[in-house]
């Protein structure tokens, strides 16, 4: 793989097919890996799929313990770090304009990508996305103390579980609810095309997905449930090319 390196940033990333630039966000939360996107979270993957039309852009996250990116924790804009990284990846491959499919994590990074560069980000796919869930609101910085955060410090034992637990507690407990990133109001606001494969799991809860739906004016919503059968996959995958070649600069 490529690396885009930017000071102690290191950020390894693909690139599948031609076409309009579309940066691929996969799912897994921060496990997030471009090979994951064949693993069994990902009910299809999108690199794959529309890069027969697409130039298909995908990194593996920045610290990911499976990956090969790195960098600093930077626990006072946290959010912002990954932002900086996609942001960064488009300018060095010198894309101005492009489209984002985003699973899970997807959602957050994908709404504070529209808050940093929303002029650039032509039309944006939330799948299964990830949301605040009052009634497990502590569940993302739990599941990371357990599933990320050991697995990230044998990796890099320059930091300490003390460092982990500051940066997921900025990460996804100083604003705790919704999408993380950005307000209700940002989102009635937003311009951009989006589409929104709902999911219903506890890590991605339908009524934020819906409610993502509704409030944004540009926003259309695939059918649902259709990860559960096989048959429903496809139609899924459709919906969404068709909404992407719909949106992509002729």
């Amino acid at each position: 793989m490529p690396i885009y390196e930017r000071g102690p940033v290191k950020i390894h990333y693909t690139e599948m097919g031609s076409g309009f630039p579309i940066l691929v966000m996969p799912g897994g939360g921060l496990n997030s890996t471009i090979a994951g996107l064949d693993g069994p979270g990902h009910p299809f993957n999108a690199q794959k799929e529309f890069s027969d039309r697409f130039r298909c852009i995908c990194t593996d996250l920045r610290n990911s313990p499976p990956g090969a990116s790195s960098g600093p924790l930077e626990p006072d804009r946290a959010w912002d770090s990954f932002t900086d990284d996609q942001v960064g990846l488009m300018d060095h491959l010198g894309i101005d304009k492009f489209m984002v499919v985003g699973y899970c994590i997807g959602q957050p990074f994908i709404w504070n990508l529209i808050k940093r560069v929303g002029d650039r980000v032509v039309a944006a796919v939330l799948a299964q996305p990830s949301g605040f869930r009052p009634e497990l609101p502590t569940q993302f910085y739990d599941r990371n103390m357990e599933g990320w955060g050991p697995a990230f410090v044998k990796k890099h034992p320059n930091y300490t579980m003390k460092d982990v637990s500051t940066f997921l507690d900025k990460m996804y407990n100083t604003n705790p609810d919704f999408v993380f990133t950005v307000s209700r109001d940002f989102v009635k606001g937003c311009k951009t095309p989006i589409l929104v494969l709902p999911d219903d799991s506890p890590p991605h809860p339908y009524k934020v997905a819906m409610e993502v739906a509704l409030l944004s004016p540009n926003s259309q919503v695939s059918l649902y449930p259709w990860k559960k059968e096989a048959a429903t996959v496809p139609l899924a995958v459709r919906h969404t090319r068709m909404f992407l070649e719909t949106h992509a600069p002729k």
